[in-house]
């Protein structure tokens, strides 16, 4: 064969698998078996090898192919890839659209929407997967890209072209199909225009089907490998694979749910409705470029017909050869997209309108209650195990005795217990009707459980606190959270070295961790020179702490974080204001200033109730607890006594987590094990200068887990959930 006859073979080979491709794949019609497409992919794949030269990038050949990558590349979307608002009820959609009925008269566009309820909604189904958007330029798939952080994503296109539902080269229609959608001839051709020139981005969902879930875990366990947890973790994780022959394996399929066009002299993309009108054309047009649509998606009139589009795929629901969380609704006219635009980080012309969180019944076995910092008293109920949205569940608050009554608990009940976001275990229901008699009310106890001190509830309250100050749980979990992360961070004291320290007398309150002597270390069971040693120096080098965090440490009631930061802002204007009476020298907005303890105390002393109740997000009750711990002659012997430790306050620059730039804008890290290059609040603190927010918990929304030396559970958890690794060199070029 010569090679003019090689490239008119290939050339045909390329269109006849397209062909069966998009009837297979979009279509879902099969008009070529199996065996003799892989005939004619085979007889592609032997022609390509002898005549290299004429390999293209759209060849079906090449979906898989290449090296495996050693990290993935940031792709800055060209227009964000925005989140959703949730509804979870009928109530939830009404004041949605209530709230657009209000926002449409504000700016004079009252007409696009009356108040017969019968305006076009475009109604899909929410999959549960991973987002994706498909780059294409002259009709080739130049670029796949993850969602990211919605601005930043990850180059993953070695990964997409493993999707055979995503075609390699777009589909172009004829100029008749076009038409049929209620496009002109004049848009019609347009549009083909930049089919053929211009730039055109495709965003949907890659998903992995029940089936395919399934098959793959039979093979992994006959394998002795590791089960994907969920389809949508299944997806999560293949996609991020460096290698594309894994993700192969995973056959994904993808929906498309989006189409953005370019205009016609640029790259740059046009605005929603220039030329396509509609959002059912969007998915007719989607659909004529070569990908797979749902076919339950449909237009429906008002409200009325988004519930009944919603009871009905609910009913179906489990039917589906696929997982979804809920519906989406979208205003059928793209033109009411620009009208309506975006608030905070989702728009207004779109709702998720999302399905009852996944929900289990057990038996209540028992009520414990725990004693908090603040002396509060939280009851645990304590479950018959029970599996909920793939975790098993044994306990969940109860938050507190308003709420038993609230639920009309007793021990005994059979309750409905639901995952609340994935992840928060709470009781929902009481099965008053499946109650046999021989449960018991729940009372709540009259003295604390850990001293014995008297239980008492003041008035207007809602909690239960342990009256007696001097409570073992109580200062137990005082000095716990002093030493935590977000407060004073003395890495290392965990809560068991705490209750050590207390029970052998080393200490009575967080002050005195700051006089600990190496000599008394030693004469502790498991003590050696060393590990004296490493305690003695980490607290030395920890005894300058920010003011707000100090703030923060002390556990103050009603007092978190931000109201710790309110507080201290208040405080920094104060200075400013009071500088030459206070004979501050050398104070700036660009360093940090020493402040002394009795400084702060006297500040907080002579602040009235009213100057309080001025701050954002305080009020009565708030004032009131900040101002009576200023005055507690306890709180203020501990804070004289930190000050004599040697403790030192700061208060760094205004805005000091002022956003330096967006690189890590709204990813979350959740970190664990000790880092070599650098402190885990040097890491933490670097985060926020670059936009990054911080987690504790590891959920299905975090980004990346930093991994350090002797991690603990949450590698596990970031295996199971598909959460990216970082180990601390990935994670030093990330912030440097």
């Amino acid at each position: 064969m010569t090679a003019i006859e090689a490239q008119q073979r290939i050339k045909k080979l390329k269109a006849e698998i397209e062909i069966h491709r998009y009837n297979y794949h979009v279509l879902d019609r099969e008009t070529i078996s199996p065996a003799a497409l892989d005939s004619l992919k085979n007889e592609l794949f032997k022609l390509e090898n002898e005549f290299p030269q004429f390999i293209t990038p759209d060849s079906p050949t090449q979906r898989v192919g290449g090296r495996a990558l050693s990290r993935f590349k940031k792709v800055v979307h060209s227009a964000p890839m925005i989140s959703l608002f949730d509804a979870f009820s009928a109530e939830d959609l009404q004041a949605w659209q209530e709230r657009n009925r209000n926002y449409l008269d504000s700016i004079g566009q009252n007409h696009f929407l009356s108040s017969s309820d019968n305006f076009p909604y475009y109604c899909e189904l929410k999959l549960d997967g991973l987002a994706i958007n498909l780059r294409y330029e002259q009709g080739q798939l130049v670029q796949g890209a993850t969602r990211g952080n919605g601005r930043i994503g990850e180059d993953v296109t070695a990964n997409v072209k493993t999707i055979n539902s995503i075609p390699l080269k777009l589909r172009l229609p004829q100029l008749g199909e076009l038409e049929k959608l209620g496009l002109s001839s004049l848009v019609s051709r347009k549009i083909l225009k930049i089919i053929s020139h211009g730039t055109i981005e495709l965003r949907g969902e890659a998903i992995m089907t029940k089936k395919v879930l399934r098959e793959l875990n039979q093979k992994y366990t006959r394998l002795g490998q590791a089960k994907l947890a969920n389809p949508r973790n299944a997806v999560a994780g293949s996609i991020r694979q460096l290698d594309p022959k894994i993700t192969a394996e995973r056959r994904l399929v993808f929906y498309a749910y989006d189409l953005l066009l370019s205009a016609l002299d640029s790259k740059e993309l046009l605005a929603r409705g220039e030329l396509v009108v509609r959002r059912d054309q969007a998915d007719h047009l989607a659909n004529l470029l070569g990908f797979k649509t749902l076919k339950q998606n449909r237009i429906v009139s008002g409200l009325s017909g988004v519930f009944q589009f919603y009871q009905e795929v609910e009913k179906k629901r489990a039917s589906l050869g696929f997982e979804i969380d809920g519906i989406v609704l979208k205003f059928n006219d793209l033109k009411m997209w620009i009208i309506l635009g975006v608030v905070g980080k989702a728009p207004r012309y779109m709702m998720a309108y999302k399905f009852s969180a996944e929900q289990a019944t057990t038996k209540v076995l028992d009520v414990i209650w725990q004693v908090g910092r603040t002396g509060a008293l939280t009851p645990t109920a304590v479950l018959e195990p029970v599996k909920v949205g793939g975790a098993v569940i044994s306990r969940s608050t109860l938050h507190n005795f308003d709420e038993i009554n609230r639920l009309g608990l007793r021990l005994g009940d059979t309750i409905i217990i639901e995952r609340a976001g994935d992840v928060i275990p709470k009781v929902v229901q009481v099965l008053k009707k499946l109650r046999t008699g021989r449960e018991q009310k729940i009372k709540v106890p009259s003295v604390c459980p850990m001293c014995g001190g008297q239980v008492l509830r003041l008035p207007d309250r809602v909690a239960y606190r342990c009256s007696n100050q001097r409570c073992y749980a109580v200062n137990l979990q005082q000095i716990i959270h002093f030493v935590s992360q977000n407060a004073a961070n003395l890495e290392g004291l965990g809560p068991k070295l705490i209750e050590q320290f207390l029970t052998q007398g080393l200490i009575k309150e967080a002050a005195d961790l700051y006089a600990l002597q190496k000599s008394v270390l030693l004469s502790l069971e498991r003590y050696g020179e060393k590990k004296a040693d490493n305690i003695i120096a980490m607290i030395n080098s920890r005894r300058k702490i920010a003011v707000a965090n100090f703030i923060y440490a002390l556990g103050i009631r009603q007092v978190g974080q931000e109201m710790a930061n309110l507080l201290t802002e208040k405080f920094r204007e104060y200075l400013v204001a009071k500088k030459k009476d206070l004979e501050l020298k050398n104070l700036s907005l660009e360093h940090n200033w020493p402040i002394e303890i009795k400084t702060l105390i006297n500040y907080f002393q002579n602040l009235k109730l009213e100057d309080l109740e001025t701050i954002s997000g305080s009020g009565p009750i708030i004032a009131d607890s900040i101002r009576n711990y200023w005055h507690d002659e306890k709180h203020l012997q501990q804070l004289h006594k930190f000050q004599d430790n040697g403790v030192e306050l700061f208060l760094p620059p205004a805005n000091v987590f002022r956003v330096q730039n967006s690189r890590l804008l709204d990813k979350t890290f959740v970190l664990t094990g000790t880092l070599n290059g650098l402190t885990r609040r040097a890491a933490k603190d670097k985060i926020k200068t670059l936009g990054g927010q911080i987690k504790e918990q590891i959920t299905r929304n975090t980004d990346y887990l930093v991994l350090g030396e002797k991690p603990g559970s949450k590698y596990q958890e970031a295996q199971k959930l598909g959460v990216k690794i970082l180990n601390e060199e990935e994670f030093l070029k990330i912030i440097s």
